[in-house]
Protein backbone atom coordinates (compact mmCIF):
# COMPACT_ATOMS: atom_id res chain seq x y z
CA UNK A 1 0.00 0.00 0.00
CA UNK A 2 3.19 2.19 0.76
CA UNK A 3 4.65 1.50 -2.68
CA UNK A 4 1.25 2.17 -4.41
CA UNK A 5 0.60 5.84 -2.45
CA UNK A 6 4.31 6.76 -3.43
CA UNK A 7 3.16 6.16 -7.15
CA UNK A 8 0.11 8.07 -6.94
CA UNK A 9 2.18 11.17 -5.23
CA UNK A 10 4.66 10.70 -8.15
CA UNK A 11 2.22 10.26 -11.12
CA UNK A 12 -0.95 12.07 -9.95
CA UNK A 13 0.60 14.41 -7.31
CA UNK A 14 -1.56 13.54 -4.36
CA UNK A 15 -1.53 13.87 -0.82
CA UNK A 16 -3.75 13.46 2.41
CA UNK A 17 -5.40 16.56 3.30
CA UNK A 18 -5.42 15.83 6.74
CA UNK A 19 -1.29 15.38 6.94
CA UNK A 20 0.03 15.81 3.57
CA UNK A 21 1.01 11.88 3.33
CA UNK A 22 1.77 11.00 -0.43
CA UNK A 23 -1.49 9.18 -1.93
CA UNK A 24 -4.59 9.23 -0.84
CA UNK A 25 -6.93 12.65 -0.50
CA UNK A 26 -7.43 10.63 3.15
CA UNK A 27 -5.22 8.39 4.61
CA UNK A 28 -5.90 5.62 7.24
CA UNK A 29 -4.29 6.94 9.89
CA UNK A 30 -6.46 10.47 9.65
CA UNK A 31 -9.64 8.78 8.71
CA UNK A 32 -9.16 6.72 11.47
CA UNK A 33 -9.58 9.69 13.52
CA UNK A 34 -12.96 11.51 12.51
CA UNK A 35 -15.68 11.67 14.85
CA UNK A 36 -17.91 9.08 14.83
CA UNK A 37 -20.85 10.58 16.71
CA UNK A 38 -22.60 13.34 16.32
CA UNK A 39 -24.35 15.77 18.87
CA UNK A 40 -26.45 19.21 19.07
CA UNK A 41 -23.96 22.29 18.03
CA UNK A 42 -26.53 25.48 18.79
CA UNK A 43 -24.83 28.60 17.08
CA UNK A 44 -24.37 31.91 19.70
CA UNK A 45 -26.85 33.45 19.64
CA UNK A 46 -30.00 31.26 18.67
CA UNK A 47 -31.58 32.35 15.49
CA UNK A 48 -35.37 32.60 17.49
CA UNK A 49 -37.39 29.38 16.38
CA UNK A 50 -34.35 27.58 15.38
CA UNK A 51 -34.84 23.45 15.27
CA UNK A 52 -32.07 21.57 16.83
CA UNK A 53 -29.03 21.39 15.01
CA UNK A 54 -26.86 18.34 14.96
CA UNK A 55 -23.11 18.64 13.83
CA UNK A 56 -20.45 15.80 14.13
CA UNK A 57 -17.32 18.05 15.03
CA UNK A 58 -16.62 22.10 15.35
CA UNK A 59 -15.09 23.56 12.18
CA UNK A 60 -11.49 23.19 12.75
CA UNK A 61 -8.42 20.77 11.94
CA UNK A 62 -8.92 18.17 9.67
CA UNK A 63 -12.67 18.37 9.21
CA UNK A 64 -12.06 21.77 8.10
CA UNK A 65 -9.75 20.54 5.40
CA UNK A 66 -11.99 18.18 4.18
CA UNK A 67 -14.55 20.39 3.77
CA UNK A 68 -12.56 23.49 1.70
CA UNK A 69 -10.51 20.64 0.14
CA UNK A 70 -13.98 19.26 -1.20
CA UNK A 71 -16.05 22.58 -1.20
CA UNK A 72 -13.08 24.89 -2.62
CA UNK A 73 -10.21 22.28 -4.14
CA UNK A 74 -12.72 20.36 -6.22
CA UNK A 75 -11.44 17.23 -4.22
CA UNK A 76 -14.62 15.04 -5.20
CA UNK A 77 -12.94 11.97 -3.79
CA UNK A 78 -13.54 13.57 -0.17
CA UNK A 79 -17.43 13.56 -0.85
CA UNK A 80 -18.04 10.35 0.63
CA UNK A 81 -16.43 10.68 3.55
CA UNK A 82 -18.16 13.89 3.92
CA UNK A 83 -21.44 11.65 3.61
CA UNK A 84 -20.82 9.69 5.59
CA UNK A 85 -19.88 12.40 8.49
CA UNK A 86 -22.84 13.86 7.61
CA UNK A 87 -25.03 10.54 8.05
CA UNK A 88 -24.01 10.64 11.67
CA UNK A 89 -25.33 14.03 11.94
CA UNK A 90 -28.89 12.99 10.26
CA UNK A 91 -29.05 9.92 12.67
CA UNK A 92 -28.14 11.31 15.75
CA UNK A 93 -31.29 13.77 15.05
CA UNK A 94 -33.90 11.04 14.26
CA UNK A 95 -32.16 8.47 16.93
CA UNK A 96 -33.14 11.60 19.55
CA UNK A 97 -36.39 11.87 17.97
CA UNK A 98 -37.37 8.42 18.11
CA UNK A 99 -38.74 8.59 13.91
CA UNK A 100 -39.15 5.88 11.92
CA UNK A 101 -40.90 5.54 8.28
CA UNK A 102 -40.10 8.09 5.55
CA UNK A 103 -36.88 10.59 5.74
CA UNK A 104 -36.51 13.34 3.29
CA UNK A 105 -33.07 14.93 3.72
CA UNK A 106 -33.61 18.70 2.38
CA UNK A 107 -30.14 20.09 1.19
CA UNK A 108 -29.45 23.97 1.70
CA UNK A 109 -29.29 25.22 -1.75
CA UNK A 110 -25.90 26.14 -3.42
CA UNK A 111 -26.27 29.65 -5.39
CA UNK A 112 -26.10 29.15 -8.86
CA UNK A 113 -22.95 30.85 -9.98
CA UNK A 114 -21.29 28.52 -7.31
CA UNK A 115 -22.54 25.33 -9.23
CA UNK A 116 -21.70 27.00 -12.72
CA UNK A 117 -18.40 27.56 -11.18
CA UNK A 118 -17.30 24.44 -9.95
CA UNK A 119 -19.86 22.30 -12.50
CA UNK A 120 -21.32 20.42 -9.28
CA UNK A 121 -23.80 21.64 -5.83
CA UNK A 122 -21.21 20.16 -3.73
CA UNK A 123 -23.95 20.45 -0.87
CA UNK A 124 -25.87 17.53 -3.07
CA UNK A 125 -23.73 15.21 -3.69
CA UNK A 126 -22.69 15.03 -0.40
CA UNK A 127 -25.98 14.93 0.82
CA UNK A 128 -26.88 12.18 -2.06
CA UNK A 129 -23.81 10.11 -0.07
CA UNK A 130 -25.17 11.03 3.69
CA UNK A 131 -28.81 9.30 1.82
CA UNK A 132 -26.91 6.22 1.06
CA UNK A 133 -25.13 5.81 4.32
CA UNK A 134 -28.43 6.85 6.94
CA UNK A 135 -30.25 3.92 4.39
CA UNK A 136 -27.54 1.39 5.06
CA UNK A 137 -27.43 2.14 8.68
CA UNK A 138 -30.66 2.75 9.54
CA UNK A 139 -31.65 -1.48 9.39
CA UNK A 140 -35.00 -1.09 7.85
CA UNK A 141 -36.11 1.93 10.45
CA UNK A 142 -36.18 4.49 7.44
CA UNK A 143 -37.17 5.12 3.87
CA UNK A 144 -34.87 7.99 3.10
CA UNK A 145 -35.04 10.34 -0.11
CA UNK A 146 -33.08 12.76 -1.22
CA UNK A 147 -35.48 16.12 -1.71
CA UNK A 148 -33.73 19.11 -3.49
CA UNK A 149 -36.79 21.17 -2.67
CA UNK A 150 -35.54 24.57 -2.13
CA UNK A 151 -34.11 26.90 -4.42
CA UNK A 152 -32.12 30.34 -4.12
CA UNK A 153 -33.24 33.83 -5.12
CA UNK A 154 -31.15 35.61 -7.27
CA UNK A 155 -29.31 38.52 -5.02
CA UNK A 156 -27.79 36.18 -2.48
CA UNK A 157 -24.16 37.39 -2.14
CA UNK A 158 -21.23 34.78 -0.80
CA UNK A 159 -21.49 34.47 2.52
CA UNK A 160 -17.37 34.36 3.78
CA UNK A 161 -16.49 37.96 5.48
CA UNK A 162 -20.14 38.71 6.45
CA UNK A 163 -20.80 39.44 10.21
CA UNK A 164 -24.00 38.12 11.98
CA UNK A 165 -26.71 40.55 10.66
CA UNK A 166 -25.16 40.89 7.46
CA UNK A 167 -25.61 37.19 7.08
CA UNK A 168 -29.26 37.34 8.44
CA UNK A 169 -30.31 40.32 6.09
CA UNK A 170 -28.70 38.35 2.97
CA UNK A 171 -30.57 35.25 3.48
CA UNK A 172 -33.70 37.15 4.74
CA UNK A 173 -36.25 35.80 2.01
CA UNK A 174 -33.61 34.38 0.12
CA UNK A 175 -35.16 30.81 -0.13
CA UNK A 176 -37.99 29.06 -2.07
CA UNK A 177 -39.50 25.67 -1.91
CA UNK A 178 -40.47 24.63 -5.57
CA UNK A 179 -44.34 23.53 -5.25
CA UNK A 180 -44.09 21.58 -8.62
CA UNK A 181 -41.70 18.78 -6.43
CA UNK A 182 -43.29 19.14 -3.49
CA UNK A 183 -46.77 17.60 -5.47
CA UNK A 184 -44.87 14.72 -6.97
CA UNK A 185 -43.02 13.90 -3.84
CA UNK A 186 -46.44 13.76 -1.82
CA UNK A 187 -47.65 11.33 -4.84
CA UNK A 188 -44.45 9.42 -3.99
CA UNK A 189 -44.27 9.69 -0.25
CA UNK A 190 -47.30 10.84 1.38
CA UNK A 191 -46.31 11.95 4.88
CA UNK A 192 -42.25 11.87 6.25
CA UNK A 193 -39.71 13.70 8.82
CA UNK A 194 -37.87 16.38 7.43
CA UNK A 195 -33.88 16.93 7.84
CA UNK A 196 -32.59 19.91 6.56
CA UNK A 197 -28.39 19.54 5.43
CA UNK A 198 -25.36 21.38 5.06
CA UNK A 199 -21.81 20.97 5.05
CA UNK A 200 -20.80 23.94 7.93
CA UNK A 201 -23.53 25.47 10.55
CA UNK A 202 -22.14 29.26 11.09
CA UNK A 203 -24.38 31.73 12.41
CA UNK A 204 -27.55 29.37 12.05
CA UNK A 205 -29.03 31.92 9.39
CA UNK A 206 -28.67 29.45 6.34
CA UNK A 207 -30.49 26.80 7.86
CA UNK A 208 -33.18 28.67 9.46
CA UNK A 209 -34.11 30.64 6.24
CA UNK A 210 -34.30 26.54 5.08
CA UNK A 211 -36.68 25.80 7.91
CA UNK A 212 -38.80 29.22 6.98
CA UNK A 213 -38.67 28.40 3.49
CA UNK A 214 -40.10 24.80 3.89
CA UNK A 215 -42.38 26.14 6.63
CA UNK A 216 -44.45 28.90 4.07
CA UNK A 217 -44.68 25.58 1.62
CA UNK A 218 -46.46 23.64 4.71
CA UNK A 219 -43.58 21.63 5.62
CA UNK A 220 -42.10 21.82 9.50
CA UNK A 221 -38.88 20.60 9.74
CA UNK A 222 -37.54 17.73 12.48
CA UNK A 223 -33.93 18.95 12.70
CA UNK A 224 -30.88 20.16 10.72
CA UNK A 225 -27.93 18.30 10.16
CA UNK A 226 -24.29 19.56 9.29
CA UNK A 227 -20.70 17.90 9.19
CA UNK A 228 -19.26 20.91 11.33
CA UNK A 229 -20.18 24.06 13.26
CA UNK A 230 -17.98 27.17 13.58
CA UNK A 231 -17.42 27.40 17.52
CA UNK A 232 -17.24 31.63 17.97
CA UNK A 233 -14.98 32.96 20.99
CA UNK A 234 -16.83 33.37 23.84
CA UNK A 235 -16.30 37.13 23.42
CA UNK A 236 -17.70 36.91 20.27
CA UNK A 237 -20.97 35.22 21.23
CA UNK A 238 -23.96 36.30 23.19
CA UNK A 239 -26.62 33.70 24.68
CA UNK A 240 -26.23 30.43 23.81
CA UNK A 241 -27.98 26.79 24.23
CA UNK A 242 -31.23 25.53 23.12
CA UNK A 243 -33.83 28.49 22.41
CA UNK A 244 -36.63 29.03 25.10
CA UNK A 245 -39.42 30.01 22.96
CA UNK A 246 -40.95 28.14 19.98
CA UNK A 247 -41.86 29.73 16.26
CA UNK A 248 -44.84 29.29 14.81
CA UNK A 249 -43.26 26.77 12.13
CA UNK A 250 -41.19 24.91 14.93
CA UNK A 251 -43.55 22.27 16.62
CA UNK A 252 -40.84 21.37 19.34
CA UNK A 253 -37.20 22.58 20.22
CA UNK A 254 -36.18 19.19 20.39
CA UNK A 255 -37.64 17.32 17.37
CA UNK A 256 -40.89 15.69 18.99
CA UNK A 257 -42.69 15.89 15.74
CA UNK A 258 -44.87 13.62 13.75
CA UNK A 259 -44.16 12.90 10.52
CA UNK A 260 -45.22 16.01 7.64
CA UNK A 261 -47.60 15.81 5.32
CA UNK A 262 -45.77 16.79 2.13
CA UNK A 263 -49.10 18.91 0.35
CA UNK A 264 -48.21 22.46 -0.40
CA UNK A 265 -49.22 25.07 1.64
CA UNK A 266 -52.87 26.45 0.10
CA UNK A 267 -51.98 29.75 -0.99
CA UNK A 268 -54.19 32.60 -0.80
CA UNK A 269 -55.62 35.20 -2.70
Amino acid sequence: MAGLDGFRDLILGGSCVGCAAPGRLLCGTCLASLPDEASPHWPSPVPEGLRVPYAVAPYDGLVRDLVIGHKERNLVGLRDVLGSLLALAVLAALDASDVRGAVLLVPVPSRAASVRSRGRDATLDVTERARRSVQARGSGRYEVTLAPLLRSRPGVRDQAGLDLDERRDNLSGSMACSSGRLRRLARRVGSAHVVVCDDVLTTGSTVREAQRALAAAGVPTLAHATVAATVRRRSEAGPGGPPGGEAADSPGVHGESSASSLSPAPRHH
